[in-house]
């Protein structure tokens, strides 16, 4: 039970209020009462603007929604597009522009790499994703499916030298490629030194040679003759050389390597929003603590592994010497994004008189940014950021006004914590419709605090389902890849981005890669993030950043965005582009296939989501195939099948059926956890059974399609019905 102190106009939470007092507020300078008080009439000011702004999307969704019912027999693209631009969907032009954000860290202004996102809400993988700025290319390659199996390189419980040869051999072959020496290979090494500030290997076959390029070599650690790390630089990527011939790899090579170390997770989203369960003020101030121990850099989280207790915590900055004999300090961790959660939800950590729950965005933006106050300042153990800024990711915004609006927000903050104009840095989330064929205006709404934008396919397909709900019956969501609007959307989140002058101030992101186990089929397929122009990419995990991060030795990014600067725009015609299905003639076969696997998606996820509060993770799909879910990937699963029974494509029985039927699929994969609680025994009593089941059949009807407030509400259900257990 939440008990709540009368703060001004305001209900704070006893938990929250306590915890920003007692453990955020010291060391920031920052009185009590002027952060309360400055809370009350910020949330005066604006929680009417942010409900003005719900109001507007839920009548443009109306009129959407009436127009194609008043024009389903003689749909004109022409004229289509005209009662966009009417309504203010689509939205005049604004005149060119060039971003101007300033105090941006390298990481993001210069370097080019992957992106981790973890949530918050788990100490643990926050910390291994803040720590994968460094990756051991060994490990990812020789514990992956990226090194294959035959030919006896089986992976084995003991070491396999056949599989370590690959590896190895592999890892040679990134030297040769990346940091070329000026005669031979690095595969006939046999000893590497530092002479004369210059890099010298002897070479199996007595020859001695050095780099073509003498710049890359950076730095080193140990003795400059006996080297015991070699540092290089390609791409704006460092690459470690590690050299141990005691270690048990390294005694077996013939120059000593016992590992290739890669800068791999460049920045990492700590994440408040889509990958977390954080449903009232409990949870709430459990993830702040986390981001607080972050801040501080004195998170920590102990485990379990091999029988021994592990604890985790930040990993420290790595240290050379320098070719001139001077120190150089790198980066051990990667920078830190923030994601908020978005305008739509409110939370029970701040009612107001009445008891009216108070925007979470609004919250979020306030409380993450007074807690990063402690890296500012300078008073945490490690620095995030060198430049001085916070980096705030903003979801799920809705056209220009919303990003007007989220910039007029953290103005306010800015000015209530005493921070420099444009200290908070925002990144738009490029994955609503409206702000998709809108995105510059968008951005020069944020001109000079830009920092970041990407694509994401499934909230993205999930808005354009439910954009265009009565248009008609939808293409199979897999057909929804080669559609014309995907093409399009994604040319010009980078066509924009780059015309506005991202290049040195922001990022251009892409999506997640959804298969964590899949590492040899991402290998092959997500070098097209780098080569569509984006400078960094979503990873599910600390292994898949270091193996992403070849695409970006494999591709110079800047060589491929002048490419791109020179090509014609995406078309924003393509992008409203609707992708329904022509006279659709499923056999009744493929409808059922289509709501297995939509069914068995949702209810994987949702059990998981509602009984036990895991926000994201890897759940298997219908052929078992491990897939990395949130609630993305849930708006597209729940508004496909919400959809196709709108318009006739199934009954509700059958859509009921195969619920039922998957669940008992989703229980039988989940057996051998020991916390499950199976659906299939009392369909009515499962909470999590009939989330699902008013995400499909209440799906239409939610705000943009959002999974969020059902969600939320059978969360807080399960917590009183499991009582103790959750």
């Amino acid at each position: 039970m939440i008990k709540y102190q009368t703060v001004g106009n305001m209900q704070v939470a006893n938990e929250l209020y306590t915890f920003i007092n007692e453990e955020v507020l010291p060391g920031t300078d920052i009185n009590a009462y002027e952060l309360w008080s400055g809370l009350d009439k910020l949330l005066s000011d604006l929680v009417p603007k942010n409900k003005e702004l719900l109001k507007k999307r839920e009548a443009i969704q109306k009129q959407i929604d009436n127009w194609h019912n008043e024009n389903k027999d003689s749909f004109d693209f022409i004229k289509y597009k005209e009662f966009l631009k009417e309504i203010s969907y689509l939205e005049p032009a604004v005149e060119d522009f060039q971003v101007e954000t300033e105090n941006v860290d390298l990481e993001i202004s210069v370097q080019a790499g992957p992106q981790l996102v973890a949530p918050i809400m788990n100490a643990r993988y926050s910390l291994n994703a803040v720590n994968a700025r460094w990756g051991s290319l060994y490990d990812a390659l020789y514990g992956t499916d990226a090194i294959s199996e035959e030919d006896g390189a089986e992976k084995g419980k003991e070491y396999n030298p056949v599989r370590g040869a690959k590896t190895i051999a592999q890892g040679r072959k990134l030297l040769d490629e990346a940091v070329p020496l000026k005669d031979g290979s690095h595969k006939g090494s046999t000893k590497y030194t530092i002479t004369n500030g210059e890099l010298v290997v002897a070479l199996e076959n007595g020859v001695t040679t050095t780099l073509q390029n003498p710049a890359q070599l950076v730095a080193f650690t140990g003795d400059a003759y006996n080297p015991e790390s070699i540092l290089f630089v390609h791409n704006g990527l460092h690459i470690e050389l590690q050299i141990d011939r005691n270690h048990p790899i390294g005694k077996s090579d013939a120059a000593g390597v016992k590992d290739i170390a890669l800068e791999a997770a460049l920045t990492t989203i700590m994440d408040f929003e889509d990958s977390v369960t954080a449903v009232d003020a409990f949870d709430k101030v459990a993830v702040y603590r986390n981001w607080l121990g972050l801040m501080k850099g004195d998170l920590t989280a102990s485990f379990k592994k091999g029988g021994k207790v592990v604890e985790r915590s930040l990993n420290p900055d790595k240290v050379y010497t320098g070719i001139a004999g001077d120190s150089i300090t790198l980066p051990g961790r990667a920078l830190m994004f923030v994601r908020n959660a978005g305008h739509l939800m409110t939370n029970d950590m701040v009612l107001d008189q009445d008891g009216n729950e108070m925007p979470e965005g609004i919250l979020d933006g306030m409380f993450t940014s007074l807690i990063a106050m402690h890296d500012i300042l300078g008073k945490s153990k490690f620095k995030n950021s060198r430049a001085g800024s916070i980096y705030i990711v903003k979801p799920k915004m809705h056209g220009s006004a919303e990003v007007a609006f989220a910039n007029e927000l953290f103005n306010r903050i800015e000015d209530l914590l005493g921070l420099d104009r444009y200290t908070l840095k925002i990144g738009v989330m490029d994955e609503e419709r409206r702000t998709s064929v809108n995105l510059k205006n968008c951005i020069e709404k944020v001109k000079n605090r830009i920092v970041f934008i990407n694509t994401g396919f499934l909230d993205r397909t999930g808005d354009e389902i439910h954009t265009s709900m009565e248009a008609g019956a939808m293409v199979r969501k897999n057909d929804m890849k080669d559609s014309k609007w995907l093409k399009a959307y994604e040319d010009n989140n980078v066509d924009v981005g780059l015309a506005v002058g991202m290049i040195g101030k922001a990022q251009i992101g892409k999506g997640m890669w959804a298969k964590p186990d899949q590492m040899a089929e991402m290998i092959r397929d997500k070098v097209g993030h780098v080569k569509s122009g984006a400078n960094t990419a979503w990873v599910p995990s600390p292994t898949a950043a270091t193996l992403h991060a070849l695409h970006y030795h494999e591709v110079n990014i800047k060589d491929v965005q002048q490419s791109v600067k020179a090509r014609e725009s995406a078309s924003v015609d393509d992008m409203l582009t609707i992708p329904i299905a022509q006279n659709p003639s499923w056999s009744a076969e493929e409808i059922q296939q289509e709501l297995d696997n939509n069914s068995q998606s949702i209810l994987g996820y949702v059990v998981r989501w509602v009984e036990q509060g895991i926000g994201c993770s890897k759940v298997p799909d219908i052929n078992d195939v491990g897939l990395m879910e949130d609630r993305a990937t849930l708006r597209i699963s729940s508004q496909h099948m919400a959809n196709w029974l709108h318009h006739g494509i199934c009954t509700e029985e059958q859509v009921l059926e195969t619920l039922k039927k998957m669940a008992k699929v989703v229980d039988e994969q989940n057996a051998g956890d020991p916390a499950y609680r199976p659906m299939a025994k009392d369909y009515d009593k499962s909470v999590a059974f009939q989330a699902a089941c008013e995400l499909v059949f209440k799906g239409k009807e939610q705000p943009s399609g959002y999974t969020e407030p059902i969600l939320h509400r059978r969360r807080i259900e399960a917590k009183k019905v499991y009582a103790g257990n959750c």
